[in-house]
């Protein structure tokens, strides 16, 4: 008895079914560093046009988490997908050295500056732990996948990065943008520091809530204002009752502010069974009386607050008088509608302080200590100064109420403990002096913000904040590179010229160089008249000066870039300071585009917590999944939201992974002997339905390189999957199976299927490259023909264009759908085992008959049935089934089990099986295919 396998075509290939992509992914990292092909790439993409996506410098500072992840992963694909287009993209990675994160790290071993090690070694100790954090994230970064010159990075803490920044400095200066004043800003007691705005985080703090009694001072001018007489006003104190949640600024008190034009009440009431003659706000006075426990209330003058401008009213404990002043950030929320005001404690206490030439007095000292001479509190801590405030306004009969109040606080970001607002003297960048602000909001709509809600939300910001204090009181950091009079604060006359030679020796010996750097060295005689500073810049100016400093030494990736790709935060954060400090020194936005992405949440919702045991960490997914499956996560998940990751969700995303490694791995084990230099067909002489196939990839790959010029990876994952499981495995490569194994291996009918599954591979293993980038690495080298030595080397495949037929597959497909569905049935009954057991009669209109016809035998092919005919629907037996309604068509099938003798070889019944003596367990065209000059194919 003949056996025939061995005339069957089946797949063949060495690329493994298995990923192991923990154990093969290191090895290919090591392979792209020993191959340098990042650098090749460079080298290959000179002169093309160029699209730059400039990296955001994480702190060097701990193991990378999921979050690092998702941002240097969506990073990479937008990167590798411009190299693919065709572009020059050159990927820079960077790190944010400087600052308090590393100095907090330092700190934990070696204590403060000046406890164990002094500056000069403090800053050394930071310098060598920054180094030390790079190395280590610079390895889970490449080992994630991502391409980039990782021999070359950008740090700030590098001297030429430093002494670049001094010169943008030096020219922001010179462009009129800095001042120094004394202004409140967030201070951290901890840190012993100011704060910038992004370093601040809100959490909820239950706080001392106090509602005092300020004593108006002169009766006779309050009747006058309110135009009561003195008689109505009577013998009791008249006091103007205010609302705090920060009994310890009190000391600082300098006014009290009511809002020009709300309605203000003045009652006579009792409390505690002694009589009261209180100011309060109308529309807030019930609430006040139920808090305060007012009985026999009555009003005795309405008012607006406009009338008390002016008005002196006594400090509650301190023997001093402070008048009532107008403000708009009065408002009716919650309190009193009476605003103590303490410019030295609050930035709209010292800008309403600023219209009135109020005094700003700070009584607290770095560490949230008052002041020796401050009365009542000296030396004491501000909450230990809280009780010892409200204790004095109650034996003064000044405290009408005291209660805890929780609220939200701004906290450090790093310590998590609450900050105060604290006047000091510091330096600034101006919003208003020489244009910030208007080039600002002006250049914001220039640019291309993805989600689009992005450019609503930086232009609030920009709108309302406050002038930028730069400076900060910290040890590792880049010099404020100024020398100032000892007497009038004034800088040099020569600033320029200093900051230049400060550039100068910076870029010898790094920032140490200005700190060991004596002011007569540049100075000479004139020494003894200034001072140099020693507060260092925020730094979110390292970080927001790093196109310029990175675009000067690296012209490759100078501003302004095409793209900014950061978590939702950053518009707060290196959004915001990268487009100011463009502006000052060149009133520009530094990006084209800005794309931003939401943070990382388990199934439900829930922030990644170690107490809840729901943190995923990347090093853990790479070493188990592998590296591809995260990419393929961070791909499939819209961005634009939360971004929900677990375990569960990873091993779902690790079964997609493996369709679409299984399909190519199908389309690699049928191009086994495929030469596409001498076996390709051209695209008019394939088969209609490979033709059809090829037609799809066109229009597929159109869709895919529209969504990846957008940015939606979403979709490019949700088409390519779908693509994989249903137009490849569940439609063209299972019709095709049937011509693959059995037709003549070298023959027109295979070599077409061939011709497309190779152009398809191609498309598809550059349109994973950017997410799949392991996976179709290992799969460029499996696929036949001549190639780059990287699947990163390559732009998009060009498949050929093939010409279109009048065969409507759309029809045809629906038909196949529905003769699925009926052969389902029959498998279900047991009347059928497979497709090839049955045969399919087709009865459609005679308008019809040319659609459905147009295969003829090969119908059967694409229905993947023995047999299939089509018929005039007159001629339709009972039982013919509705396979769409009349309105769709009007077609009829019938499915039945098929009677005639199975061939061996294709399985497919045939009456003529048996019908050539050599072979008669054979059907006709299996004869001429094993030793006969193979059956052609026109269609399927």
């Amino acid at each position: 008895m003949a056996d025939y396998k061995h005339t069957i075509n089946l797949p063949k290939t060495d690329f493994p079914m298995k990923a192991d992509l923990a154990q093969r992914e290191p090895e290919m990292v090591r392979a792209w560093q020993e191959r340098r092909t990042y650098a090749k790439l460079r080298e290959l993409a000179r002169g093309r046009p160029r699209f730059v996506l400039h990296d955001g410098p994480p702190y060097a500072n701990g193991a990378i988490h999921i979050g690092h992840a998702v941002n240097k992963i969506l990073k990479d694909i937008v990167v590798k997908s411009r190299s693919l287009d065709g572009f020059d993209s050159p990927y820079i990675p960077g790190w944010d050295c400087h600052g308090l994160p590393i100095e907090h790290q330092v700190e934990k071993q070696h204590g403060r500056p000046g406890q164990k090690l002094d500056a000069q070694a403090f800053r050394a100790a930071c310098r060598a732990y920054a180094r030390e954090q790079v190395e280590l994230q610079r390895a889970d970064f490449k080992r994630l996948g991502v391409l980039g010159d990782w021999d070359r990075p950008y740090l700030t803490m590098s001297p030429r990065y430093e002494a670049q920044q001094l010169r943008a400095f030096g020219r922001i200066i010179r462009n009129g943008h800095l001042y120094k004043g004394v202004k409140p800003v967030y201070w951290c007691i901890d840190c012993r520091s100011a704060l910038a705005e992004a370093e601040v985080e809100y959490e909820e703090k239950v706080s001392p809530a106090i509602d005092v009694a300020f004593r108006v001072t002169d009766r006779a001018d309050l009747a006058a204002r309110i135009a009561v007489s003195a008689a109505t006003l009577g013998a009791v104190p008249v006091d103007v009752v205010i609302w705090t949640t920060t009994p310890w600024t009190l000391p600082a008190n300098q006014a009290v502010a009511l809002r020009a034009e709300f309605r203000y009440v003045l009652v006579r009431a009792e409390k505690d069974g002694v009589p009261r003659a209180l100011i309060v706000a109308a529309e807030l006075l019930e609430a006040c009386r139920a808090r305060l426990g007012l009985s026999e209330l009555s009003v005795l003058a309405q008012f607006e607050g406009r009338a008390l401008e002016g008005l002196k009213l006594a400090h509650p404990f301190q023997e001093r008088q402070v008048p009532i002043v107008l403000g708009e950030h009065v408002t009716l929320d919650a309190g009193t509608g009476a605003v103590h005001t303490a410019p030295g404690h609050g930035q709209e206490d010292f800008a309403v302080g600023q219209r009135y030439g109020l005094p700003v007095t700070n009584p607290v000292g770095p560490d949230g200590v008052f002041l020796p001479d401050t009365p009542l509190v000296a030396g004491l801590k501000i909450d230990a100064a809280n009780a010892v405030i409200i204790e004095a306004l109650a034996k003064a009969g000044r405290l009408l109420h005291h209660e805890p109040y929780s609220h939200s606080y701004p906290h450090c970001w790093r310590h998590k403990t609450p900050v105060i607002f604290r006047a000091t003297p510091q330096w600034f960048i101006s919003m208003e002096r020489a244009g910030l602000r208007a080039n600002t909001l002006r250049d914001i709509r220039t640019v291309e913000w993805t989600p689009a809600w992005g450019e609503q939300r930086i232009t609030g910001m920009i709108e309302s904040r406050p002038d930028w204090c730069i400076s900060r009181q910290r040890t590792w950091g880049v010099p404020i590179p100024l020398l100032v009079h000892r007497q009038t604060g004034e800088r040099h006359p020569r600033t320029d010229e200093l900051i230049e030679a400060a550039a100068a020796r910076v870029e010898e010996g790094g920032i140490e160089a200005w700190f060991a750097l004596a002011p007569s060295e540049l100075l000479g005689a004139d020494a003894q008249h200034y001072e140099k500073v020693t507060d260092v810049m925020d730094v979110w100016a390292d970080s927001g000066m790093s196109f310029e400093c990175v675009g000067t030494e690296r012209p490759e990736v100078a501003a302004p870039v095409d793209l900014y790709l950061e978590g939702s935060d950053q518009h707060r954060g290196w959004f915001h300071s990268a487009l100011l400090m463009s502006e000052a020194l060149y009133e520009r936005a530094p990006y084209r585009g800005v794309l931003t992405h939401g943070f990382t949440v388990d199934e439900k919702g829930r922030k990644m917590s170690k107490s809840l045991g729901n943190v995923v960490a990347p090093q853990k997914v790479m070493n188990s999944l592998g590296a591809d499956v995260l990419r393929l996560w961070v791909a499939a998940t819209d961005y634009a939201n939360e971004m929900s990751v677990s375990d569960e969700i990873l091993r779902r995303m690790a079964d997609s992974y493996r369709r679409m490694r299984n399909t190519l791995r199908f389309l690699l084990g049928n191009l086994h002997g495929f030469d596409p230099k001498r076996h390709a067909l051209p695209a008019g002489e394939l088969l209609a339905l490979d033709r059809w196939m090829l037609i799809r990839t066109h229009a597929l790959q159109a869709e895919l390189l529209e969504a990846y010029r957008r940015y939606s990876f979403h979709l490019i994952y949700q088409k390519v999957h779908n693509f994989c499981s249903v137009e490849l495995g569940g439609l063209y490569l299972d019709v095709i199976k049937d011509r693959m194994y059995t037709t003549r291996a070298t023959g027109p009918a295979r070599r077409s299927a061939q011709t497309v599954m190779f152009h398809i591979a191609e498309c598809m293993v550059r349109w994973l490259a950017p997410i799949l980038s392991f996976t179709t690495e290992e799969v460029w080298r499996y696929l036949p023909g001549e190639r780059a030595e990287s699947v990163f080397h390559e732009t998009w495949h060009a498949p050929p264009h093939p010409p279109a037929d009048a065969i409507d597959w759309a029809a045809l497909l629906k038909l196949r759908g529905a003769v699925t569905r009926e052969l389902e049935g029959l498998r279900d009954t047991g009347a059928i085992g497979a497709p090839l057991d049955a045969r399919v009669e087709v009865y459609c209109l005679p308008e019809e008959l040319p659609r459905y016809a147009a295969l003829g035998d090969e119908l059967r092919f694409l229905l993947i049935t023995s047999e299939a005919h089509v018929h005039e629907a007159a001629s339709a037996p009972e039982g013919a089934v509705a396979a769409y309604g009349a309105g769709e068509g009007g077609v009829w099938i019938k499915v039945q089990p098929s009677t005639d003798a199975k061939c061996v070889r294709c399985w497919h019944r045939r009456p003529d099986v048996g019908s050539d003596a050599r072979h008669p367990r054979l059907c006709a065209r299996c004869v001429s295919n094993v030793e006969g000059p193979g059956e052609l194919r026109k269609f399927a």
